[in-house]
């Protein structure tokens, strides 16, 4: 299995899984995708649990690779929480954020830092991981690298958007990771990163963004399990739901598609950031700043992994053939924080809350799935007050809570993390 960048012409070259995984982007600044997309292994079975599953479905992409006979253990390792459905009579929740930091992210941040580190120690080479992040990708990397050998990590995230109990994940680290506070926005951080890696003179740097392929090949995993999981319950093709900032997870899902999970089609959620939104409607794609709101991990106005999914359906007709969304407002994100509750007792974060609402209404479908991104007490602030009572911290959780709180405030520049 060999990996090209988003941008290759025929004559480009083509690069391992670990060679991919360890460069972050390409040497042309595009992100790297299969050559091709293999199928779901002959023999793929649900009877060992999830984190066999996702081990099954990832071993073809990294067929031929240095890692090939360490990527079961590496599963085994990284993928150590549960995956379970909120089970709703067919129109379920998949519960994604049992890992350490209480979210997605979990999930490929851990298979990266796993896969690094081994690399790296192969090598005997050093890596500077540089992180943007609207939420929730930093706290699960920095959790997820921390002390690993090998590895230093640098956090970017936007000053005074984020939740407190998000900031305090991003920034509770010391040793091989630090934290800074930037002043501007998502979109601010995420282009410092792409400058950093453009920069001749700087070298050992890698990502841990979604743009790096060893973050989007679990949540590629993660839905070939839960597809087929639900197909095995209910012997029917889910529409899936996802709320969607930056699109890695959404990429994840249309990549476990194309190996031939069991889906019968993906529809992205949004918040008040559009780009996709209007892409869909106008035929025109324009990034532009992102706007805060309470969801807001998926607060980006420049989505990197758009270009995924550019490489997959490269003009207006195959998208629309492809990819529908939807945009949900702060008030309509509470009302179902609200409505949901109400119905049900069942508790949900905002970014849920838009795939839920998506659910609600465009999909008349009666087998779904809605992916619950982050546990709710990441947001009590906003969810408390609309249900009129507390949420339990995950254990783990609050174990990072309590640790000292450390970030560096600067100024949107990348040459101020060096």
């Amino acid at each position: 299995m060999r990996f090209i960048s988003t941008r290759a012409d025929s004559n480009a070259p083509s690069f391992s899984a670990s060679d991919a995984i360890l460069k972050g982007l390409a040497p042309d600044g595009g992100l790297f995708v299969p050559e091709s997309f293999p199928r779901i292994p002959q023999g793929f079975t649900l009877a060992k649990g999830a984190w066999y599953a996702m081990y099954q479905s990832l071993l073809p992409y990294f067929e031929g690779d240095e890692l090939e006979g360490e990527l079961e253990d590496i599963c085994r390792n990284a993928f150590n929480f549960p995956v379970p459905f909120h089970r709703n009579g067919g129109r379920d929740t998949l519960e994604l954020y049992f890992g350490p930091t209480a979210a997605f992210k979990d999930f490929g941040a851990r298979f990266l830092a796993f896969s690094m580190e081994r690399l790296l120690a192969k090598r005997n080479e050093d890596l500077t991981i540089l992180v943007a992040t609207s939420g929730d990708t930093g706290g699960a990397v920095a959790s997820a690298f921390h002390n690993r050998s090998h590895l230093s990590v640098k956090v970017l995230f936007p000053k005074g958007r984020v939740a407190e109990r998000q900031r305090r994940q991003l920034t509770g680290w010391d040793g091989n990771v630090s934290s800074y506070e930037v002043e501007g926005s998502f979109d601010d951080c995420q282009r410092m990163v792409k400058e950093a890696f453009m920069d001749p003179e700087l070298s050992g740097l890698s990502s841990a963004n979604s743009i790096n392929l060893g973050r989007l090949l679990p949540q590629m995993a993660y839905y070939v399990y839960a597809s087929s999981m639900y197909r095995l319950i209910y012997g029917e093709d889910p529409v899936i739901v996802i709320p969607s900032g930056n699109v890695g997870n959404a990429t994840g899902a249309y990549w476990a598609k194309e190996m031939g999970a069991p889906i019968s089609r993906i529809v992205l959620a949004a918040n008040a950031n559009r780009p996709i939104t209007d892409y869909l409607e106008t035929g025109k794609y324009e990034p532009r700043p992102s706007v805060m709101t309470l969801a807001n991990a998926m607060d980006v106005g420049a989505p990197s992994n758009i270009e995924r999914l550019f490489h997959l359906f490269p003009d207006i007709s195959s998208f629309r053939a492809s990819v529908s969304a939807a945009s949900v407002s702060d008030e309509v994100i509470r009302a179902t924080i609200k409505e949901v509750y109400e119905e049900s007792g069942y508790v949900i974060c905002p970014h849920t809350a838009c795939g839920e609402r998506v659910r609600r209404d465009l999909v008349s479908e009666p087998w779904s799935i809605v992916v619950s991104t982050a546990h709710p007490a990441k947001f009590n602030d906003t969810v408390e007050s609309l249900i009129g009572r507390t949420v339990a911290i995950p254990e783990s959780l609050y174990g990072i809570m309590q640790r000292p709180s450390v970030a560096k405030s600067i100024a949107a520049d990348y040459h101020l993390l060096f």
